[in-house]
């Protein structure tokens, strides 16, 4: 019922993102030593959305395409900005990365949040109050 709606959606290819992106984080973390290691991020959110111009549409036929896998497809790219390299030649910037994770939590609970507050409104409409 409740999965063709837009907020729903939107919730969840946020919290799609905040994992792929925590993962992202604590495999720069785990590699904070390893020589040659090129630190990873996920690309913002508000990016993944620009490239999604599907979300308007709607399925109401079997035939039709479904939703586009675009919303929960998160790019990784390179993070290095000049001078961050190591001698060793790895860019993981611990500090960096523990702020990244932060604003990570941040966002996946903005997630939890929307999609709670999806469902209060689904239950009150429905008298489940």
């Amino acid at each position: 019922m409740f999965a063709s709606n837009d907020v729903f959606r939107m919730a969840s290819a946020l919290a799609a993102h905040a994992a792929a992106r925590q993962t992202a984080i604590s495999q720069n973390m785990a590699n904070a030593d390893t020589p040659g290691y090129r630190a990873m991020d996920a690309r913002p959110f508000s990016d993944t959305i620009r490239e999604a111009p599907a979300l308007a549409l709607r399925r109401t036929r079997p035939a039709h395409l479904g939703e586009p896998a675009a919303l929960h497809r998160v790019r990784l790219e390179e993070t290095v900005r000049p001078g961050d390299a190591s001698p060793n030649g790895n860019s993981v910037s611990l500090e960096r990365e523990m702020l990244n994770a932060a604003e990570t939590k941040h966002s996946h609970d903005l997630a939890l949040t929307v999609y709670r507050s999806g469902l209060t409104l689904l239950r009150s409409s429905l008298g489940r109050g």
